[in-house]
């Protein structure tokens, strides 16, 4: 069995060289900005961000279209809750003037039998 041999100064300075040769080499074989398949990703990436932005934008309109059906339903409760308050103010009124005027009719019917006696 062999024993470990202590790499020198000139072993290191090969293995850096050659590890700056093999970068370069891989940054060389990638390809161009001009190169048609980068061109074709880059217009699909495109695409699907238009895609994305166009999907927001409808989910932007369907929101508000949300809010404001939800408005005019609120509108519209609190009208019906107006109206039928009034309503029932309307109610109460009558009642009382029902009653009051029972109330003055037993009176005056009781005024005037303590008349003709």
């Amino acid at each position: 069995m062999r024993s470990f041999k202590e790499p020198g100064f000139a072993d290191r300075q090969k293995a850096a060289q050659q590890a700056r040769r093999s970068i370069m080499d891989k940054f060389r074989s990638q390809p161009g900005p001009d190169d048609p398949e980068v061109v074709k990703r880059r217009q699909e990436r495109e695409a699907a961000a238009a895609r994305r932005e166009q999907a927001r934008l409808e989910r932007e309109a369907a929101r508000a279209e949300q809010k404001r059906l939800e408005e005019e339903m609120k509108a519209s409760e609190a009208e019906r809750l107006a109206r039928e308050a009034e309503e029932l103010t309307a109610r109460l009124a009558e009642q009382e003037a029902e009653q009051k005027a029972k109330r003055d009719a037993r009176y005056a019917a009781r005024k005037a039998r303590g008349k003709k006696k």
